[in-house]
């Protein structure tokens, strides 16, 4: 039977792929240590989604408290399973522009550091096997900031004729920009798995995300920001909307989207390849549009205000292109929307959260 290694296993992404891989098929070692509980406090706590993935999946699943930044730990896990070690997927990080400010050092090794040992531990173990990287668009800096865009009320938009109307592809540059320290410690992780892939021969990519989304989101304050707005408006905590009027505009991609593109890459690998992955013109909303969407699901107005101050490395403007992932692996596609998204993570959580209180 194959294994695949899921680093950050009890969050989002590693969660949601855990499961995905284990049902198709797959020996699944989960590389988790609970950072995000110090990064966000304990209401971001993996723990839950690690025991629940334990007690479901059986003897399918195993999760390691390793830290990535311990190379010889990690080092040893795929000397273990190097033999049927057949998918890598990294999606542990400091997630968070604001926290990574607060302690740079931290935010480097995890993102950067942390990475570099895992894809050595690729190289000197399992060559052959698939390496897929969360990166992020945050690796532009705040570039799609220049970009021309329109007051069109509750959002701001590009004109249909602009190049990346469609959505921005990966020929924007990622130099000569503010990036936030958090952007560049996924920036520098970002370059690596794509020079191994290039010098070694390996089946890397990076899928830059837009923001991930799903119901398996703790909803934390810094992290996950349309779980934390469902939240705020279904238990009346106060929500702050940070600049650009509320008319900054993000494309979410549901959990299960994300891991479904993974899929498709392991099944046809490709070396040092590299997306802009996101929800795309299917599914992308401003912060006004999506407190409106909250609040309808919710069945309650949101208690918000807004700040003039936007956040550093922060877009205006972002819809990723999918088109060229999309010509790769035509069996692909978005199924998730805005709406979609937002009433499932209201139905899965509401008892909880409200519980919470």
């Amino acid at each position: 039977m194959p294994t695949a290694i899921v680093t950050g296993s009890g969050g989002l992404i590693g969660s949601e792929s855990v499961e995905h891989f284990v049902q198709s098929g797959f020996d699944v070692v989960g590389l988790e240590n609970n950072m995000r509980a110090r990064f966000f406090g304990p209401s971001a706590s993996t723990a839950p989604t690690t025991k629940r993935l334990a007690s479901t999946l059986g003897d399918s699943f195993r999760s390691l408290d390793i830290d990535i930044r311990d190379g010889d730990a990690v080092d040893r896990v795929f000397a273990e399973v190097a033999s049927s070690l057949e998918l890598v997927i990294h999606t542990a990080a400091q997630p968070s522009h604001d926290w990574a400010a607060s302690e740079p050092h931290t935010d480097f090794t995890v993102n950067a550091n942390g990475t570099l040992n895992l894809l050595e531990s690729t190289r000197r173990h399992a060559p052959g096997a698939s390496f897929i990287f969360c990166s992020t668009n945050k690796v532009y800096g705040d570039l799609p900031n220049h970009l021309p865009l329109v007051d069109l009320g509750p959002r701001l938009e590009l004109p249909e004729g602009h190049r990346y109307f469609d959505g921005i592809d990966t020929t924007m540059s990622i130099d000569h920009s503010t990036h936030s320290l958090f952007g560049v410690s996924k920036a520098a992780a970002d370059l690596l798995v794509q020079e191994y892939g290039r010098y070694f021969g390996m089946a890397t990519v990076c899928f830059r995300g837009g923001c991930l989304t799903g119901p398996n989101h703790a909803g934390a304050k810094l992290h996950g920001f349309l779980s934390y707005l469902m939240r705020c408006t279904m238990t009346g905590d106060a929500y702050t909307v940070f600049g650009y009027d509320g008319k900054q505009v993000r494309d979410n991609i549901h959990s299960a989207d994300l891991v479904a593109a993974f899929d498709h890459f392991h099944r046809a690998p490709r070396s040092a390849a590299v997306y802009n992955i996101g929800g795309g013109r299917a599914s992308n909303c401003s912060m006004l549009e999506a407190i409106e969407v909250c609040e309808e699901v919710a069945g309650r107005p949101l208690s918000w205000t807004l700040s003039d101050e936007h956040r550093i490395g922060d877009h205006r403007w972002w819809i990723s292109d999918l088109e060229p992932f999309m010509r790769d692996y035509p069996e692909w596609r978005i199924t998730y929307g805005i709406e979609s998204i937002v009433r499932e993570i209201h139905d899965q959580n509401a008892e909880l959260w409200l519980l919470r209180q």
